[in-house]
């Protein structure tokens, strides 16, 4: 990629900048929202708050939805480029290997941290919740993880239906057959190939227009939880979310320590170049809106263009660290919560499941409540414990999220440097 991406450092540091402010006003309106117009004495919902949480949910989804608009034709024209590049399968098959060696690896590291940290900090034994009705409804899509729910997932049966419905895995199908076929071809696929390119920078120019507006769509996020829920829930679960955030930082930890092991002090720059992308991610409580500006700044950073465009997209099926932690948290903390006891096969299975599962059901919103649910069916847990995880679902969110983008781009980071490509 040409250096025309080269920003100067202050836009980005403003821009940061204006996110965290974003996301500090958005939890002070939130509260004076819910203080002046919370339920009245008669628990009657005000329609005046109800209005303006409408006006926030407003924001924040146009945003989103700006953000996945960019996803596909970006997966695809760095994926296509990419592989079109580098020349052969070969060199696709060995970062391919070693990025999901490296996810595999990072997922079961993620699950068993999340497993060790909740049997010994016991967040959910305090409430001592009767067990409720069988078939409590919790509201959530019944998609049940299958082989075949697998399947559906990563092939896709129409590329034009696969971008419709964002599905990365089976974007980063097709790109893969379409990119060596590119290679294969050489010369005769170079027109292909440049316009492709020439998209990859259209759309990055696009994510910097897109990317204007991250501070108003954070700010609405986090107003609009507040004002829902006060910030008298973050003290009464307090506990569980202090803990999942200590797990979480814990992992991430661990993940930058083992990043610094190959690539020394310029971990720090690497932090440097990825602290928007996280604020983002953190602040809107998804991973998939930091994606464009995380491979702009990783490519800044110095990764091989050719390995982020291969690793990334792959990251967001497979390598979503801090889902896998909240997943074996909220498993287990929803036990605790029944004072169901779990043995440790019981647990080491559910982890198992938890890593094939969660690969499943990465397009489906709210993916990893769908996954915890079934989970927790499986093990005779009930499934209305989930009440007990909606209402702060978004604030844990926020912070998987931000660990996700944070190991995605780790991922790239090590296997740019394993391929002796990091600049």
């Amino acid at each position: 990629m040409t250096t025309q991406t080269h920003h100067h450092p202050q836009k980005t540091n403003r821009q940061t900048l204006y996110v965290s402010i974003a996301l500090v006003l958005g939890i002070v309106v939130g509260e004076l929202l819910n203080l002046t117009l919370a339920p009245t004495g008669t628990g009657q919902a005000n329609p005046a708050l109800a209005h303006i949480i409408e006006i926030f949910t407003v924001i924040t989804h146009v945003f989103l939805r700006l953000v996945k608009m960019i996803i596909a034709p970006l997966v695809i024209s760095t994926l296509v480029v990419g592989m079109a590049k580098m020349g052969d399968t070969q060199t696709v098959g060995r970062i391919g290997t070693k990025a999901i060696l490296w996810f595999f690896s990072a997922s079961i590291f993620s699950l068993l941290l999340g497993m060790f940290l909740v049997n010994a900090l016991e967040p959910g034994k305090s409430l001592h919740i009767a067990l409720p009705a069988v078939g409590a409804a919790t509201g959530l899509p019944q998609v049940a993880p299958t082989l075949s729910n697998f399947a559906e997932h990563m092939f896709p049966k129409s590329i034009i239906d696969a971008m419709a419905e964002n599905e990365i895995l089976q974007i980063v199908v097709f790109s893969m057959f379409f990119g060596v076929a590119c290679a294969a071809l050489g010369e005769l696929a170079q027109p292909m190939v440049k316009s492709l390119d020439s998209l990859t920078h259209i759309m990055l120019k696009v994510t910097s227009y897109v990317m204007h507006s991250a501070p108003f769509a954070v700010f609405a996020a986090m107003a609009s939880v507040i004002a829902q829920q006060g910030i008298g829930v973050l003290l009464s679960y307090g506990k569980f979310i202090g803990e999942f955030y200590f797990g979480l930082l814990l992992l991430c930890t661990l993940l930058g320590c083992t990043c610094f092991l190959f690539i020394g002090r310029r971990i720090l720059s690497l932090l440097r170049h990825i602290r928007e992308p996280l604020l983002l991610a953190f602040g809107t409580a998804s991973s998939e809106s930091a994606y464009p500006k995380l491979l702009q700044q990783l490519e800044r950073f110095g990764c091989d263009e050719k390995v982020c465009g291969l690793v990334l997209p792959l990251g967001y099926s497979f390598n979503l660290d801090g889902s896998m932690m909240y997943m074996t948290f909220a498993v287990l903390f929803i036990a605790q919560a029944y004072g169901i006891d779990m043995t440790l096969t019981d647990q080491l299975t559910m982890l198992l499941m938890l890593l094939f599962t969660s690969k499943g059901v990465a397009g489906v919103p709210r993916a990893s409540l769908i996954v915890i649910s079934a989970t927790l069916s499986m093990f005779n847990i009930p499934e209305a414990g989930l009440l007990l995880l909606l209402g702060i679902d978004q604030i844990l969110d926020m912070g998987r999220s931000a660990t996700n983008v944070f190991g995605n781009s780790i991922a790239a980071t090590l296997i740019s440097r394993w391929e002796k490509a990091l600049r």
